[in-house]
């Protein structure tokens, strides 16, 4: 997470080998992709497996200004 929060640059989440999601990850995905965009930056999710979509959806993560969300489609790492 300190990481994604230090990025200069866009950054890719590959969320392939999740298989549970909460809500304390929907609210640190939601706080990186802030913090992107207000340094002119994006969050990019990809991968994401079938019930770690739906809430993703469900929370709206994917509809944020500044993530770019490729939902299920399986995507080269």
């Amino acid at each position: 997470m300190s990481r994604a929060l230090a990025a200069r640059t866009d950054v890719v989440v590959d969320l392939r080998e999740l298989t549970f999601a909460d809500s304390s990850l929907m609210l640190d995905l939601a706080m990186v992709a802030r913090r992107l965009r207000m340094a002119g930056s994006r969050l990019h999710l990809r991968n994401a497996q079938p019930q770690v979509w739906r809430v993703i959806e469900i929370v709206g993560v994917n509809r944020l200004p500044g993530v770019v969300a490729d939902g299920q489609k399986v995507l080269p790492a």
